[in-house]
């Protein structure tokens, strides 16, 4: 028998989101079932329920930054109890059986990874995500909040901790190298303290300076305006590694630029149009233009793991249930520091 919960829902797209209500599958064996205690607003969030991105599923319930408390576990599950302090990020299901699963990376699963709302299950079941009061999740892609995190903080980092945590310790972000982040946003925030506590030297490059003071509270060292075409200039050559977290479109060569020979450009922003380079801009300097995608179950435990340890969290605006469309329209407009949170308490009260 499947649980009536309460959401907020995209009913169409472009629609403003309103709130209803939802069914939760019941409990299988390898099942938890979480009360959701806060839900973060990722940009991607908005880019689906408007249909940016190709055909979506409608009604469509956001959310994969999700952190609350386990309320009740299936027959065969054994990692986690009720009163765990747990979250759930992009995706809640793989195949398990091909070679990136059985890797660890369960995001790139041949069969394709069941993402956690507009997406469906192998179950051929529509999903639904976490902008609503429990979800109901297979184990293997719950991962538990270490005590030295508040869940509010914490609910962020099942996206942009993730996004930009695997893609800093795949490119050997730590003592000794020089790490330029390009944008202060959602990502961008998490980029910046994560790169620090590693023990890279941080630069932000934004296109103005207007988050310069926020930029060197996070711990960054230099902060510079890509508005100033001088900057340019002045930082040719310096970086071991860029990681791009912004939507827009770049001049490319003029970032690979500013690379040290062999360094690295890797992007976890998601333009809508596509990105142009000059291969000579590669070549030159054995260079790397690179992408990367969340990361898996396994990685986001120890991200999480790693920001207990340093006193990490996203920095937060929490909201309820009847500003979420406001909320919408300020991350459209970059009016948001840094990330948006739904006290999902608000939603059905």
């Amino acid at each position: 028998m499947s649980t009536t919960t309460h959401a907020i829902a995209a009913p169409a797209p472009g629609a403003p989101l309103e709130q209803t209500t939802i069914q939760r599958r019941d409990l299988r064996p390898d099942d938890v079932l979480i009360d959701i205690a806060y839900a973060g607003i990722c940009h991607s969030d908005i880019h689906q329920a408007q249909e940016d991105w190709g055909t979506a599923i409608f009604p469509m319930v956001p959310g994969h930054e999700i952190a609350g408390v386990v309320a009740a576990v299936g027959s065969n599950v054994t990692r986690y109890q009720v009163g765990d302090r747990v979250g759930v990020g992009c995706m809640v299901d793989s195949c398990g059986e091909c070679e990136y699963c059985l890797a660890g990376t369960e995001q790139f699963c041949v069969k394709g990874n069941v993402q956690t709302y507009n997406g469906v299950g192998f179950d051929g079941e529509n999903t639904y995500g976490g902008y609503s009061r429990q979800i109901v999740v297979k184990d293997a892609f719950v991962c538990r909040i270490p005590e030295g995190i508040e869940l509010d903080v914490a609910a962020p980092l099942l996206c942009a901790g993730i996004t930009t945590y695997s893609p800093l310790r795949q490119w050997g972000a730590g003592p000794g190298k020089k790490v330029a982040v390009v944008g202060l946003g959602g990502l961008g925030h998490m980029a910046v303290k994560l790169a620090v506590a590693m023990g890279a030297e941080v630069t932000v490059l934004s296109q103005s300076l207007k988050k310069q003071e926020d930029g060197k509270r996070l711990g960054a060292t230099h902060y510079y305006a890509t508005g100033d075409e001088s900057t340019f200039d002045v930082l040719r050559g310096r970086f071991d590694l860029i990681l791009n977290t912004v939507s827009a479109k770049l001049p490319v060569d003029a970032y690979l630029g500013l690379l040290r020979v062999g360094g690295a450009m890797v992007n976890v922003g998601a333009p809508g149009e596509p990105l142009s380079y000059n291969a000579f801009s590669l070549i030159g300097g054995n260079k790397t233009l690179a992408g990367s995608m969340i990361g898996g179950i396994a990685e986001t435990q120890e991200m999480l793991d790693f920001c207990a340890e340093h006193g990490i969290g996203a920095e937060i605006e929490t909201i309820s249930a009847d500003q979420v469309n406001t909320a919408y329209e300020r991350v459209a407009n970059s009016d948001v520091r840094y990330r948006f949170v739904i006290d999902t308490a608000t939603i059905g009260s």
